[in-house]
């Protein structure tokens, strides 16, 4: 693997690790695609370093439970704001 991506990776993970963010946020703070940034902390951060990406599994595993209670306060949000037509 290239030495750029390789950094870029594990930037992405310690990112993740260090703030508790989505791939989403990850993903607007490197100003790359949330699918880029998907494959590098879940495929190729597991074959550069073992530790990080189990930390970085935990906090996605985590964020996967609480996607939807996410999404309901963002509806709720929203209707408050009364942006619903």
């Amino acid at each position: 693997m290239l030495d750029y991506i390789s950094e870029r990776v594990v930037k992405e993970g310690l990112y993740i690790m260090e703030t508790n963010s989505t791939v989403r946020a990850a993903a607007e703070h490197f100003s790359i695609s949330k699918s880029t940034v998907h494959k590098d902390v879940t495929e190729r951060l597991k074959a550069i370093d073992k530790s990080l990406y189990n930390d970085v599994r935990r906090v996605l595993d985590k964020n996967l439970s609480e996607r939807h209670i996410r999404g309901g306060i963002a509806t709720k949000h929203k209707y408050e704001r009364g942006k619903v037509k």
